[in-house]
C-alpha cells in the first residue's frame, strides 16, 4: 500500500501555519513522518487520531535558537552533561501518541540514553522540552508531553516564556526552573525583552556573566 501523500505548498515564513487532521490512524501517522524524512521545517504531533502538522515561521525559529542558547549556556556554566535535539519525534506507539518539539533535552537523565538511539519504549521522555508559540497555540502538544512523561517545559507564548512542571499528571506553572532552579521566568522574559534590542553574541555574553554572578552568590 503507498504512503499517503501531502499536498506542497510554499508557506509565507511570516506566519506560523498549523493544519488539523482527524481520524488519522497510528500506521498512517508513521507512514508520513517516513515519507516526508527528517529534512523538513514542518512537525507533526499526533494524538489517537489527530494529526496536527506545523509549519514554524522565522520569528518563531529565532525564539527558538535564544531559549537554546540560554539552556546550553547554563548547562556549560554549571558543568552539568546534555544531550540535546532539535525536533526529534518523541513516538509511544502503546499510547498512540507521538511530537515533534521544537527543541528539547537529556539532563538529569543523560546517562541513560548516551550512546544510543533514543527509544520511548524503554528510555526516560526528554527532562526538558522547548515550545515556541507565535501565533498558534501549542496545548494540544503539551497534553502529548504529559502523557510521554515530560517533566519540565518551556513554553514561549504571547512574548513570555512561561514554565511548566509535570506533578501527579499534571502540569503546575512554577516561578524557577526545576532543573536551573536559580531561573526564575522573571529573569528569563527580562533577557528575552533586552534580546528584542540586542545582537545574539551581545545577548549571550550578558547571559553568561549573570549566571556567573548567580553562581558565585551561591558559592559565599
Amino acid at each position: 500500500m503507498a504512503s499517503p501523500s501531502l499536498p506542497v505548498q510554499e508557506i509565507p515564513r511570516e506566519h506560523t501555519h498549523r493544519v488539523i487532521l482527524q481520524g488519522v490512524s497510528w500506521q498512517t501517522y508513521q507512514a508520513l513522518l517516513t515519507e516526508m524524512g527528517d529534512n523538513r521545517s514542518s512537525r507533526l504531533a499526533y494524538d489517537r487520531g489527530v494529526l496536527e502538522i506545523t509549519m514554524p515561521s522565522d520569528r518563531h525559529e529565532t525564539n527558538t535558537k535564544l531559549l537554546e542558547r540560554m539552556i546550553e549556556a547554563l548547562t556549560e556554566e554549571l558543568d552539568l552533561p546534555i544531550k540535546g535535539f532539535r525536533s526529534t519525534t518523541l513516538n509511544r506507539e502503546d499510547l498512540q501518541r507521538g511530537a515533534e518539539p521544537d527543541s528539547c533535552y537529556y539532563i538529569q537523565n543523560v546517562e541513560r540514553i548516551q550512546g544510543r538511539t533514543v527509544d520511548l519504549n524503554i528510555d526516560p521522555a526528554p527532562d526538558l522540552v522547548i515550545e515556541v508559540d507565535i501565533t498558534s497555540p501549542s496545548s494540544r502538544r503539551l497534553v502529548i508531553y504529559k502523557q510521554l512523561g515530560v517533566s519540565e517545559v518551556w513554553r514561549y507564548v504571547g512574548q513570555r516564556v512561561e514554565i511548566y512542571q509535570l506533578h501527579s499528571e499534571s502540569y503546575n506553572l512554577c516561578e524557577n526552573s526545576p532543573t536551573f532552579t536559580f531561573v526564575s521566568v522573571e529573569i528569563i522574559n527580562q533577557f528575552l525583552q533586552q534580546a528584542e534590542t540586542q545582537d545574539d553574541t551581545t545577548f549571550i555574553r550578558a547571559w553568561r556573566k549573570w549566571i556567573r554572578e548567580k553562581v558565585r552568590e551561591k558559592e559565599v
